[in-house]
């Protein structure tokens, strides 16, 4: 096929982290890349077992079976969370750019990877739909689109199930997270989500969509508001996760 050559020749593969060319195999790409070199996604950080089964935070040792982390024994805040991978390296420079940049586009090979590397999580955890965590209808001026709507979006359409926006609304309207501390981020956002029509997603496996799992205080709340309209279960998934030292 010459189409691929010309269209590599006029708009060369480049990685969304390096810019650096990456070298298509075939004359298609399937499945749909991410479009990030093989030399950055050597520095992300995957998450791997052993895992807390249910907020999904990684264990220390190298070795072991997933179980169900302390804090969650007393509070499960999730049904069960997953993350991509660790928040550094190349991998926050995108979603900061993607997130405060501007860079809207950077949504599909954020979506993709966190897609590739949780497509087993995804499948066993039989989501209903994807429900994003809203941003205030203020943060959302300023910003002009939520960025956990658009990761919604890929991990819909390769799921196959509906994203279902606006039924999930933040009520009030709550400091910047970056910050506080972990006592301070639950007492900003408690109470600040509610579930416009319960009865849509009374009974239903309910996936929960962010971009960053940082104390999980945001999504926690989520979760709250979510219970309250009797869904089934939630299952969340953000595309990073911040390691707390």
């Amino acid at each position: 096929m010459l189409l691929r050559p010309l269209l590599d020749l006029l708009f060369p593969p480049l990685c969304h982290a390096c810019k650096g060319y990456i070298p298509i195999k075939g004359a298609e790409e399937t499945p749909p890349q991410p479009f990030i070199c093989a030399d950055c996604l050597g520095k992300i950080s995957f998450l791997s077992s052993p895992l807390c089964t249910c907020c999904g935070a990684p264990f220390a040792t190298a070795n072991g079976v997933d179980h169900t982390c302390g804090a969650c024994l007393s509070h499960p805040p999730f049904h069960t969370c997953r993350s991509a991978a660790v928040l550094a390296g190349p991998l926050q420079e995108l979603i900061h750019r993607f997130k405060y940049g501007g860079k809207m586009h950077l949504a599909n090979p954020l979506g993709l990877l966190a897609f590739q590397r949780l497509e087993q999580f995804l499948g066993e955890a039989g989501g209903e739909c994807v429900v994003p965590v809203p941003l205030h209808r203020k943060r959302l001026r300023q910003r002009g689109y939520n960025q956990s709507q658009l990761i919604g979006e890929v991990l819909g359409k390769k799921l196959r199930v509906p994203q279902v926006v606006g039924n999930l609304r933040r009520v009030r309207w709550t400091d910047p997270q970056t910050g506080l501390d972990a006592g301070d981020r639950v007492t900003n956002v408690k109470g600040a989500f509610a579930v416009r029509d319960p009865k849509a997603l009374a009974g239903k496996r309910v996936l929960l969509v962010d971009d960053v799992f940082t104390t999980g205080s945001t999504l926690a709340a989520c979760v709250d508001a979510l219970r309250d309209a009797d869904v089934a279960a939630v299952l969340a998934v953000t595309v990073a996760r911040g390691l707390q030292q």
